[in-house]
Formats: C-alpha cells, sequence, structure tokens
C-alpha cells in the first residue's frame, strides 16, 4: 500500500531541500523522523511535517501497519520565483537585478512494500 504527501509553493529553494532529501532516502519512516529532528536546516522541519502527513494519510487504511512503512521517493522540483519588484541587488557597472525568492515542490510517496 502506498500513500503521498505533495506541499507545492513551500518557500524553500530545491537545492537547499535537496541536501536534507539525501539524508532521508530509502530510509524507514521512524528513522528518517528521527534524522530530521536532529537536522539543523531549516528544509528538515518542512520536510518533517509533509512526511508526517503522509504517514497521516497512509493511516487511513486500516491494513496498512505504519511502523512498517519505508519511505519509497521523494521528489524535490522547482517551483515559480517570486519576485519583489521594489528589491533590487545591486550589480557591475551600475547596473541592478531583481531578488528571485525560490519556491519548490515537494512530493513525498511512502510504501509497506505490500502489494495490493
Amino acid at each position: 500500500m502506498e500513500a503521498h504527501s505533495i506541499s507545492n509553493f513551500t518557500s524553500l529553494t530545491p537545492r537547499k531541500a535537496r541536501q536534507v532529501v539525501e539524508l532521508i532516502k530509502k530510509k524507514p519512516v521512524s528513522e528518517a523522523l528521527n534524522i530530521l529532528a536532529f537536522t539543523k536546516k531549516r528544509a528538515a522541519g518542512e520536510l518533517a511535517k509533509i512526511l508526517k502527513s503522509a504517514v497521516s494519510n497512509a493511516g487511513q487504511n486500516a491494513r496498512v501497519d505504519i511502523d512498517k512503512l519505508v519511505i519509497k521517493s521523494i521528489q524535490v522540483d522547482g517551483g515559480p520565483m517570486k519576485r519583489n519588484t521594489r528589491r533590487f541587488i545591486p550589480r557591475a557597472m551600475g547596473r541592478a537585478s531583481a531578488i528571485h525568492h525560490r519556491t519548490s515542490h515537494i512530493k513525498i510517496v511512502v510504501s509497506d512494500g505490500m502489494k495490493n
């Protein structure tokens, strides 16, 4: 049985989120939550919330044993960049560039390894 949770437009850069994702990929859920609790990155808190949501979604099915859930896949994709038109960063030769706030779309799939 599989369950998933998706978080769109998260205010994290995909590059920084992928650093934390590499720590918990293909691990049991209990171990992954423990790793995220002790990781000192902002992305760890966001990923923990999404992972708990996926576990809760899996818990809706009576046949699933939550203690045996494993992270099957995690996908971090880049979302749209928020552009603040009033804030700029100085560049060379008197030019200026807009500040881009990157967002990401995160999808976590948990599975108990059983076929339907």
